[in-house]
């Protein structure tokens, strides 16, 4: 069982003596005497049984145990100090609401956002997923009442990366790519060739977008004909064909960015070499005169940066997408 902490005057007499290397100055700090100081540390000695201070005709000096346990001290006290200003109003977390695919956001950005939180932890971040992120006939979506009323500070798009009056960043191009289980590359009907298909479920996804990928489009890449396009299981999103294809159920055909998660933990692999171009891609958009706010700027920096290592593990297929970093597209 752990011991019972010492008083919390005791560690505070400490911390400011340890800084000032002086129970003089630490008692005008603290606004006692420098008496009530010398006993608070020497009550804190011990409770510790170890000595904090050398008394020396001149001053303070630390000793190693003194040494070690001040910075750790000195950040409970600054994290106790940042408690009570908010608790008091004075000190309120910004807030960054980002809007994004639902697929993008569940399979891509959520896994990586903690790296943002531990780098801006007074920016509280909203995610919320809508499929007006994805084009399909309105790219002008983008720049709704939302968006320009502030509820939506920052959007992750999959589209065409035309969007008047935004910035418009690019993330990653995209390709269309076979996705299984490893255990359909063994058994009875292994999945060597794309011609093996033929004995395996298709998985579908249909998320609604523009351009997205087919079986018949990607059989034909592949110089496969004769296969019932059609058959197979249709999902409204990338999950749910992901996550059937995690359990064995057959090869979905998807965005192979977003199982990049799925793929790194080895519960899918890709079986064939043939990946499909989009000519769609994903793009960080925030209105022109939003974009250099800081909580927004901040979360690009940090996103751009996330989004080149991403492409230095899954280099980027060649696209007709339109990436044309921090543009305005009129």
């Amino acid at each position: 069982m752990s011991q019972a902490l010492p008083s919390l005057n005791a560690l505070r007499a400490f911390e400011a003596a340890a800084r000032h290397l002086s129970f003089s100055k630490a008692a005008a700090e603290l606004h006692v005497t420098p008496a009530a100081v010398s006993l608070q540390v020497k009550t804190l000695e011990d409770h510790l049984g170890v000595l904090l201070f050398h008394r020396l005709n001149r001053g303070l000096a630390l000793t190693d145990a003194g040494l070690a346990g001040l910075p750790e001290l000195q950040k409970a006290f600054c994290a106790l100090t940042k408690g009570v200003e908010r608790m008091r109003g004075s000190e309120i977390a910004e807030l960054l609401a980002v809007e994004a695919a639902p697929s993008f956001a569940a399979k891509w950005l959520l896994s990586r956002l903690p790296g943002f939180t531990r780098q801006q932890p007074d920016i509280d971040v909203r995610i919320a997923a809508s499929l007006d992120q994805i084009d399909a006939n309105s790219p002008e979506l983008v720049v709704r009442d939302s968006f320009r009323s502030g509820e939506v500070n920052v959007a992750i798009r999959f589209g065409s990366g035309v969007y008047p009056g935004c910035r418009v960043d690019p993330l990653f191009r995209v390709a269309a790519t076979p996705l299984c289980s490893p255990a359909l590359l063994s058994g009875d009907r292994p999945l060597r060739t794309p011609r093996d298909l033929k004995f395996h479920t298709l998985l579908h996804d249909d998320t609604p977008t523009e351009g997205r990928p087919d079986w018949e489009t990607w059989l034909s890449a592949a110089g496969v004909t004769g296969l019932a396009v059609n058959r197979g299981p249709h999902f409204n999103s990338v999950q749910l064909a992901l996550q059937a294809a995690t359990e064995g159920q057959g090869v979905a055909l998807t965005i192979e960015a977003l199982a990049a998660d799925d793929i790194a933990a080895g519960r899918l692999v890709v079986p064939f070499k043939t990946r499909l171009p989009l000519d769609e891609a994903y793009f960080l958009v925030t209105l022109e005169e939003a974009a250099e706010v800081p909580r927004v700027a901040a979360f690009r920096d940090w996103i751009l940066r996330e989004a080149r290592q991403f492409r230095s593990e899954f280099p980027e297929p060649s696209s007709t997408a339109k990436l044309h970093s921090g543009s305005s597209a009129a």
